[in-house]
């Protein structure tokens, strides 16, 4: 291990004050890393490496197997061996490019599932966590579209949004790429667990911690870059104003990728965060061919035989409403995208409260209707 390649991408990553700022300086006067190993420690101390970084690396060259990175390093690549973990460093050929040029890229990557995925053009999908039924529709919806048009739906395995977008392009028959804050021998959430076994053995788990690494708040902030840095767009589904997904968004502007952001009605809390994303300039996004249009077209076209659905084509009013009897009728077309309460619903259609209840259940059941505070609104 210690004359691999692999082994001294392990031993970087471990690197203790080797952060973003330091490994700039290390290839800006080397042209890459290995001028690491061939550097006397006072070159290496006088473009600004810390005394424990030089530590480590002369101990690396003297094979030391009892110095403490040294050991981490070694102890991680048989923890990979153990669990059957991919390792992806930078020096690798198939090591995504987009990822590459962010200003952060990781050293590592550890994967569980199909490495070649991580070439193919992504779009990114996340949203909150505590999403309404309007916006996990929407998420499976979007992340099916998208894989019938060529494009692979990356996401962070989180509950809510991110969830129902890696299930969405799995029914539907597409892989997916799930960036995950710990290892990937650990399945988190917990509820995600069959998820994500699924998602690696249908597509790929992406981490740069190694196996064994637990979850920990401070970790998703980092995941996050991953998955924009991996994409060529971000689409965030709801959002608060405080949300997580405005993060990824940030990122996204800053590493020079496309944000799209699905608009919402102006009374629902978890819209607030796409319409300031709106408002700074993100694309409003109603169906699958608004992303499309803005990243360029060579994908769009449809296969044979595929047909459009509720994230691609916008269905006929009348194709809403086949198969409903008069009364749901009336409740929908009585219905609008804004929460209605029952009282007013009862005085619009001219229905007895139990009449409406039973038509406003039968419509949820359908999908084309959703509680909300402050009584049902149409979300189709």
């Amino acid at each position: 291990m210690f004359r691999s390649e692999t082994g001294f991408w392990l031993l970087l990553s471990c690197l203790p004050k080797f952060g973003v700022r330091r490994q700039q300086a290390i290839t800006e006067h080397f042209g890459d890393f290995h001028g690491l190993l061939t550097r006397n420690a006072a070159t290496l101390k006088a473009i600004g490496l810390a005394a424990e970084t030089i530590e480590a690396l002369e101990a690396w060259r003297r094979q030391d197997r009892h110095h403490p990175v040294v050991a981490a390093a070694v102890a991680i690549y048989r923890d990979c061996l153990r669990t059957g973990t991919v390792i992806l460093t930078m020096a690798d050929a198939d090591y995504p490019d987009p990822l590459r040029h962010i200003q952060d890229p990781p050293l590592v990557l550890y994967l569980r599932g199909d490495r070649t995925l991580l070439g193919r053009e992504q779009i990114g999908i996340v949203g909150s966590r505590n999403a309404t039924r309007a916006g996990l529709e929407h998420a499976r919806s979007f992340a099916a579209a998208l894989g019938r048009k060529g494009l692979l739906v990356t996401s962070g395995l989180a509950l809510g949004v991110d969830g129902a977008a890696h299930s969405g392009a799995l029914d539907a028959g597409f892989a997916t790429v799930a960036v995950i804050g710990n290892g990937v021998d650990r399945p988190y959430p917990y509820r995600h667990r069959t998820l994500s076994a699924r998602i690696a053995a249908e597509g790929v788990i992406v981490s740069e911690y190694p196996p064994g690494t637990s979850a920990k708040a401070g970790h998703f902030p980092r995941r996050n870059r991953i998955i924009s840095g991996l994409s060529r767009g971000i689409l965030v589904v709801e959002a608060g104003l405080k949300s997580g997904s405005l993060i990824t968004a940030r990122l996204a502007l800053e590493q020079g990728r496309e944000v799209f952001a699905i608009p919402g009605s102006v009374h629902n809390p978890l819209a607030r965060g796409c319409h300031e994303l709106i408002r700074q300039g993100a694309k409003l996004v109603e169906t699958v061919d608004d992303i499309c249009d803005e990243l360029g077209t060579w994908w769009s076209a449809q296969g044979p035989g595929e047909g459009p659905d509720m994230a691609t084509e916008k269905q006929p009013e009348n194709a809403i409403m086949t198969g409903l009897d008069a009364r749901e009728i009336a409740v929908l077309e009585a219905l609008g995208y804004d929460p209605q309460s029952t009282d007013d619903l009862c005085s619009v259609t001219g229905l007895p409260a139990d009449q409406l209840m039973q038509s406003l259940l039968l419509l949820e059941l359908q999908g084309l209707v959703d509680a909300a505070p402050g009584g049902f609104q149409r979300i189709a």
